[in-house]
């Protein structure tokens, strides 16, 4: 699946050239090609789409059950004009999985596109066979029935295919939605009404044809294409040039990067500030006041906004500063503006509680145990340790229980980012430099920029097993599918790490765990 070796270097020789050899043809031709903008030429006037909540059952025996049906479809995503997309249990993207923590959750997932793919919980701790990485891959017509018990802090996920070469076309064509968990603690702090002043903000890049299908040129990572796909136009939950009408004084909005390589750097137009009260694994301690933040794929923020009657106010992307050169910097969005979404106040807005002085944060991570050693991670341009992902290698072997240090270095000039499954983690330093507050909260995803080190405390989920493999690997797909990941296994203190199994390849099996 995918580039071959071969095809990615000879692509990475082309952006070396580029970057080292300033030749005025070739810096003028990226230059004028690569900046992408939206600002003036989009009219929001259509309704920002809710998703539906997804219509769980909750059986005799307690567990929640779910149907989710991948499929494909046609959706109007230009005014007008209709692409062929996937989505769940619809056209395009899928419901919202809404779970309390303590819920025994058994989604019934129904593969019904033409290619075999997976459903990946991201940041969710589960048993790594019930994750839905590449070893659990579910065939065209197949059902794959998972179940394990929720028990984590309340947070904003997601969930999407994760199939390894393919998950960056899979993505790209729909295959996405949000997941929450509830846990009670914040009940009453924070704008809770789904769909009202709780709203999904799924914001993704397309490009697309003239008749107004998905283009997927480019998508992969090579040649001048550093980061694989960035598209010139920008949906919100499916939705071009969306409007969403507010009825209250204050709106929470759950952001996710659901793009393939687009990195965000999010503002209110006309400088005004709002607060962050949660990143990807949940709450922050208290709100954090912020003018800007930037997402890259994958991560999550909840962001609190505050309105005046009648007043609209626009979400942006300013160009978000990726810390790269000035030719991977353009080559990889770093020039790029968008307006995101318009919101717009009704003439009497129902008023606000206070602004919460704290909130019920996680705890601290505990520090690792004394002796434990650091975990060193080198990133190439599409290598972590000089190696591309081999599904029947196990990278690291991790002792249940544990918290360790892992230290990300890009030793290159290309942005990635970085992603553990059935963990999360605190950002303890980037580049030697603390994070920002609103950084200071349980994260499972994290951007590294070029030449760079980033520092994290990673804290493992439950469920140990020596066999079944979990993923950490850089959340642009492009890089991911080129083989930018590796596995390790949770297993119980003492064991033998080279008596690990290798891990299996499987498909449509249905675990539980209860």
């Amino acid at each position: 699946m995918g580039l071959s070796r071969r095809t990615l270097l000879r692509g990475t020789a082309v952006v070396g050239a580029t970057v080292g050899l300033p030749a005025a043809g070739l810096a003028g031709y990226v230059w004028t090609t690569t900046r992408r903008s939206n600002v003036g030429r989009v009219s929001f006037d259509r309704p920002l789409a809710i998703p539906p909540l997804a219509a769980g059952v909750r059986g005799a025996d307690g567990r929640l059950r779910v149907d989710l049906r991948l499929q494909s479809g046609r959706t109007e995503l230009l005014p007008g004009r209709q692409a062929d997309t996937w989505g769940v249990n619809g056209s395009h993207l899928g419901p919202t999985v809404r779970v309390r923590r303590g819920d025994v959750l058994a989604p019934r997932v129904r593969n019904d596109l033409p290619e075999a793919t997976t459903l990946h919980w991201h940041g969710m701790e589960l048993p790594a066979e019930c994750d839905g990485g590449p070893h659990q891959m579910i065939r065209p017509g197949a059902l794959w029935q998972p179940t394990w018990r929720v028990d984590q802090p309340a947070a904003t996920l997601w969930y999407h295919p994760h199939p390894h070469g393919r998950t960056k076309e899979h993505v790209y064509r729909g295959v996405a939605g949000l997941l929450y968990v509830d846990d009670g603690e914040a009940d009453g702090l924070l704008p809770d009404d789904y769909g009202v002043d709780d709203i999904p903000v799924i914001v993704q890049d397309r490009n697309f044809t003239r008749q107004g299908r998905l283009d997927e040129d480019g998508i992969a990572f090579g040649g001048l294409s550093v980061t694989g796909l960035l598209g010139s136009e920008i949906l919100v939950n499916g939705v071009w040039g969306p409007v969403l009408g507010v009825r209250t004084e204050r709106v929470r909005l759950r952001v996710l990067n659901a793009s393939n390589a687009r990195i965000y750097d999010f503002v209110l137009d006309h400088g005004r500030g709002f607060h962050v009260v949660a990143g990807d694994n949940g709450l922050l301690p208290a709100p954090v006041p912020v003018d800007h933040l930037r997402l890259s794929p994958g991560e999550r923020a909840e962001l609190l906004v505050e309105l005046r009657p009648d007043e609209r106010v626009r979400l942006r992307s300013r160009p978000p500063d990726l810390d790269a050169d000035l030719a991977v910097d353009r080559l990889a969005g770093g020039a790029d503006e968008f307006d995101i979404l318009e919101l717009r106040a009704a003439p009497s807005l129902r008023p606000a509680p206070p602004l919460p002085v704290a909130l019920p944060a996680p705890p601290r991570l505990a520090p690792p145990l004394a002796g434990r050693r650091e975990r060193v991670l080198r990133f190439g341009d599409f290598l972590i340790d000089g190696r591309t992902m081999d599904l029947s290698r196990i990278d690291a072997v991790v002792p249940l229980g544990s918290t360790e240090i892992w230290r990300l270095r890009n030793d290159v000039g290309t942005p990635h980012n970085f992603h553990i499954h059935n963990a999360a983690f605190e950002v303890l330093g980037v580049a030697g430099r603390p994070p920002g507050a609103a950084w200071r909260g349980r994260k499972d995803t994290v951007y590294v920029p070029p030449g760079t080190e980033v520092r994290l405390l990673v804290q493992f989920g439950a469920y140990p097993s020596p066999t079944w493999p979990f993923m950490f690997h850089c959340h642009l797909l492009a890089h991911e599918d080129a083989g930018m990941m590796g596995q390790f296994v949770l297993v119980p203190p003492g064991t033998d790490p080279t008596v690990v199994a290798p891990p299996p390849v499987a498909d449509h099996n249905s675990p539980h765990h209860d």
